[in-house]
């Protein structure tokens, strides 16, 4: 089986954001990066070179397979901010409606700045699927 390339580093989630051109997506990074840690109370982490993770959590597949993961986390991406908050939130229609300009897919939130969508409602998905997480 091969082994995942998605691993939590010791990389400096602040050296990170601070490299990005974008100033809005830099600015939006950080923000989203408080959002995250105070619904989470967990520290930001880097996995891999591109992703901030909240969290630490072991999966565990019905065939066996195990994989050291994240409750939530989100990346600022060339195209827009993927946020990975799980299909859980993402089901949430009434919530989905009122947020925004946004697209979706399985598990991901996809905005291109915070600006598009309102930040009340985001924090509301972010916490419900970080509680839906912490059940599951």
């Amino acid at each position: 089986m091969a082994e995942l390339k998605t691993k939590k580093t010791m990389l400096s989630v602040d050296d990170f954001i601070n490299s990005i051109d974008d100033q809005q997506k830099r600015k939006d990074s950080f923000t989203i990066v408080k959002m995250m840690e105070k619904i989470t109370k967990a520290k930001p982490k880097m996995w891999g070179p591109a992703i901030i993770g909240f969290g630490d959590v072991l999966l565990k597949y019905e065939s066996g397979r195990e994989l050291d993961w994240f409750y939530i986390g989100f990346s600022p991406r060339k195209q827009n901010l993927t946020l990975y908050i799980g299909g859980e939130s993402l089901n949430q229609l009434a919530l989905m409606k009122q947020l925004g300009k946004h697209k979706t897919s399985k598990g991901c939130l996809y905005i291109n700045k915070l600006e598009d969508v309102k930040i009340d409602v985001l924090k509301q998905l972010i916490e419900s699927a970080y509680q839906a997480k912490l059940k599951s």
